[in-house]
């Protein structure tokens, strides 16, 4: 007998047993819902896929297609083709595993393996016709690649929206139930509710010393999490909760012994047993798993700065600047007049921020507040209802009638554009510091000051105005320490769907 087949009573374990079953038959079974999410993305898949290739089809030969090669075949239709192109289509997607449990509704690897796999099944048919002389229509595979690849990318999107939608309101979760000290049990609660996108909630948890008696539980953010026992008492309380997956943190309780036990006892439930390794905020491309001596170490690479990452940054951040101060020079003539017509003062405000390193520049903003707003900061400061070093008033009475519409949609930071072409700030970054809140800066806190500031960046995704300093603080040290080009790339595309909205801006 193991450390995981002590007897359980489930009487004795809690008074709060109720709520658990209770909670968990509401949550629903994460098996059901996630076969019928994925036979509903099989179907949308297929139908975007044949969609995309008749589309091609269409556009370049109407009615009459026909296929010819050197001397294999000939007057073969592109019906038969295109038929062939949507089973190859659809197998690779199966192959690329785009539709495992593991990348779907959150994260952006679902998006990377269907791109991944459409750009190697077209290169693989390149390669083909290559070879074997195929004289296949330039203009047809033209239209079927981009066009599939985007409404591929579009139709995942809308049902992470509807994901999102349904664990909003409490559906498709995936049960936890967490093991480990208090203190870790909690610190992983807490991030499984900051990331209600992930869907992950913690039903249970079991700690060390604890027996599961009546009225024994923990408050995580307001909310009740009952302890169902001790490390011993693991999957007893996993057939109590009915949690679908079992998160282990602070391992040293367990010890090896007792990581491979409950390993071997999980095996019969059909549950997941994942480890959480205590750090928090590191991104998957800087974590690598390798196995040594029968242990399996987790390398934790250094956050790259420098060299050829640098380099794409600055020039992704220079095109995309240059386009964007192009496609928005009308909006910026039309706010630029009317500030001049509605106040008196400059239109442009300059506000000095803490870039790289600390080294102070000029960040350009639209004129928002009356002329002198920074000298009336003391006495404002009795309101102020920012956290921390920060400093926000929700109805701030300096801000102009234009300049509170330019607030709610930051059409106020469009001219920081102009800083991102002086190479002062970048497109996405940490929130572009005042010289008293870097003074104010701890050695963790000042690891914000490592790459340039941002015109928008992970604050500004999560709750802009509305974030308390310290989730700001933990946003930016997360966006310093795991920066990438595909995340960039998803951050501005919240922020326009954020900007559109109006959230948390004042």
């Amino acid at each position: 007998m193991t450390a995981f087949d002590v007897p359980f009573d489930p009487a004795s374990g809690t008074p709060d047993g109720t709520v658990v079953s209770s909670e968990t038959e509401k949550l629903g079974s994460r098996r059901e819902w996630q076969a019928a999410y994925i036979r509903r993305l099989r179907i949308s898949d297929t139908l975007v896929v044949v969609a995309a290739v008749a589309l091609a089809q269409w556009i370049r030969f109407g009615d009459s297609g026909v296929l010819t090669t050197g001397e294999a075949m000939h007057n073969l239709s592109y019906t038969l083709v295109s038929a062939l192109l949507v089973v190859a289509w659809l197998v690779t997607l199966v192959i690329f595993r785009t539709r495992t449990i593991r990348v779907i509704g959150s994260g952006p690897d679902e998006y990377r393996r269907i791109f991944v796999s459409t750009v190697r099944l077209f290169g693989f048919i390149a390669i083909l016709a290559l070879l074997f002389r195929l004289d296949l229509a330039r203009l047809y595979l033209a239209i079927a690649f981009p066009v599939g690849l985007v409404a591929l990318m579009a139709n995942r999107w809308v049902w992470r929206q509807v994901i999102a939608c349904k664990r909003a309101r409490g559906e498709f979760q995936t049960s936890v139930l967490v093991v480990g000290g208090e203190r870790s049990v909690r610190n992983l609660a807490e991030s499984f509710a900051r990331g209600t996108a992930d869907g992950y909630r913690v039903v249970g948890v079991c700690i060390p010393g604890h027996s599961g008696r009546p009225g024994d539980m923990i408050t995580v953010g307001g909310r009740h999490i009952p302890v169902l026992g001790s490390e011993r008492d693991v999957v007893e309380s996993l057939e109590f909760c009915q949690a679908d997956t079992v998160a282990v943190t602070a391992t040293e309780h367990l010890g090896h012994d007792g990581m491979r036990d409950l390993a071997w006892a999980l095996e019969p439930h059909h549950v997941d047993l994942v480890v959480a390794p205590g750090m928090m905020d590191v991104s998957g491309p800087r974590l690598s798993m390798r196995p040594v001596a029968g242990l399996p170490l987790i390398h934790v690479e250094k956050p790259q700065y420098h060299g050829a990452q640098r380099f794409s940054k600055l020039s992704f951040d220079l095109l995309f600047a240059t386009l964007a101060l192009v496609m928005i020079s009308p909006v910026l003539l039309v706010v630029a007049v009317a500030i001049k017509l509605t106040s008196k003062g400059p239109v442009f405000y300059e506000s000095e921020r803490m870039g790289l390193d600390g080294t102070p520049f000029p960040m350009l903003k639209f004129r928002s507040m009356v002329v002198g707003a920074d000298k009336q900061v003391a006495a404002l400061m009795q309101v102020n209802e920012g956290s921390g070093v920060l400093f926000k008033i929700r109805e701030d009475p300096r801000v102009t009638t234009v300049g509170r519409f330019m607030r709610k949609f930051s059409i106020d930071e469009l001219p920081q554009f102009i800083n991102v072409l002086r190479r002062e700030m970048s497109v996405v970054g940490p929130r572009p510091p005042l010289r008293r809140e870097v003074e104010a800066y701890d050695g963790t806190v000042r690891r914000r000051l490592l790459v340039k500031p941002g015109i928008t960046g992970l604050w500004q995704v999560s709750g802009r105005s509305d974030l308390p300093w310290e989730e700001t603080v933990r946003l930016d040290l997360s966006y310093v320490e795991n920066w990438s080009m595909m995340g960039d790339l998803l951050i501005i595309g919240k922020t326009i769907k954020a900007v559109i909205a109006g959230d948390g801006a004042y």
